[in-house]
């Protein structure tokens, strides 16, 4: 987790062997993160975080999840990856999404993975009810002294940071409901029955322990701001880049959404400009099975014939660079529609 995964939860630097390389040790575009490895970090993460209830086990498995994981299957469910690089370039030939591979494990690997999620939501204690993950489901159990149990989520995760829990005992019990509140969501905000709880912090569960009856609602409202993040320098391929992340899903561009002749490698983020304004939210049910598609300013740089040589004289001068309107999307649907040039960490523009 500290210096061997790479921003997506996928694992596996390395093809030979399927290893993990040195700490620190992530390329992008020879990133071998297979998708079972990815499910094979979920299912530690999940045992460990049984074993001690810190949050930030849980963290590492919502990312994994919504990105090195949910990447594995195409959005038809016909073709899938076995590696999940952060980076692309089809002109080499690859291609990264295949309907068969001489190894078949991912598939049944990955079917039996999303099968199983309804087991990863909750958790009991002996003083109450552990909820992990959050969308539109229902839980019919109970608590570890028998009492009868129903709670049930109503959202719109993780597009929008919003979810509605309506618990339900069997009868009115006194007992802890440990939300957890997500690394990355910075202003988090619960109410039950409208009354304002306070102490949420990011990543770690917020215990809001009273006595519980049928009709109680806890409304939740994570902070949804879109986030630029940067690597530890030790990670030399991700240096003076960055990644974008809005709520669990981690970002990317593709060279298709981008303006015409606007080529990957050329661009840069300006990543000068403060706060949420930065970015522009655009849903768009019309783009890979509905997405929330993220656009930011960037710039192009104009290239010249010195830029074109292998090697040149160093210059201080900054390159002169034009105003371009990148266009995120997420990264578990990449490779979704035709063969691209994709990258996950992306240049900052020079001051």
């Amino acid at each position: 987790m500290s210096s061997q995964m790479y921003v997506t939860g996928g694992v596996g630097a390395r093809s030979e062997g399927e290893a993990f390389g040195e700490s620190y040790e992530l390329p992008n575009f020879t990133a071998y993160g297979e998708s079972c490895a990815a499910i094979g970090n979920m299912m530690w993460n999940w045992r460990m975080l049984a074993a001690t209830g810190d949050a930030k086990f849980a963290d590492v498995i919502e990312r994994a999840l919504y990105n090195g994981i949910n990447s594995g299957m195409s959005l038809d469910g016909t073709m899938y990856c076995y590696r999940n690089p952060l980076g692309f370039d089809p002109s080499g030939g690859d291609q990264i999404r295949n309907p068969w591979y001489d190894t078949t494990c991912c598939p049944p690997n990955l079917e039996r993975t999303f099968a199983s999620l309804p087991g990863y939501f909750y958790s009991t204690s002996k003083d109450g009810l552990y909820v992990h993950l959050y969308d539109n489901s229902q839980l019919d159990w109970h608590l570890e002294d028998g009492t009868g149990l129903k709670v049930v989520q109503k959202t719109n995760y993780p597009w929008d940071g919003g979810v509605d829990i309506s618990v339900t005992p069997a009868k009115p019990t006194e007992f802890a409901f440990y939300l957890r509140v997500p690394g990355w969501s910075d202003g988090t905000q619960v109410t039950v029955n409208g009354k304002a709880v306070s102490g949420a912090a990011p990543g770690q569960y917020l215990a809001v322990r009273r006595r519980w009856a049928s009709g109680d609602v806890i409304h939740v409202k994570f902070g949804m701001t879109p986030q630029v993040i940067e690597a530890n320098p030790r990670v030399v391929d991700d240096y003076g880049r960055v990644a974008v992340q809005r709520g669990p899903i981690v970002y990317c561009l593709e060279q298709l959404d981008q303006p015409e002749g606007v080529q990957l490698f050329d661009v840069s983020l300006d990543v000068r400009q403060k706060g949420a304004s930065a970015f522009h939210e655009e849903v768009r049910k019309d783009v890979l099975g509905g997405i929330v598609m993220l656009k930011h300013t960037g710039a192009i740089t104009e290239k010249s014939n010195s830029r074109s040589a292998l090697y040149r004289a160093y210059s201080s001068e900054t390159s002169k660079a034009r105003e371009v309107e990148l266009s995120f999307v997420p990264y578990y649907a990449w490779a979704n529609r035709t063969s691209t040039p994709m990258q996950v960490w992306t240049p900052v523009l020079k001051a």
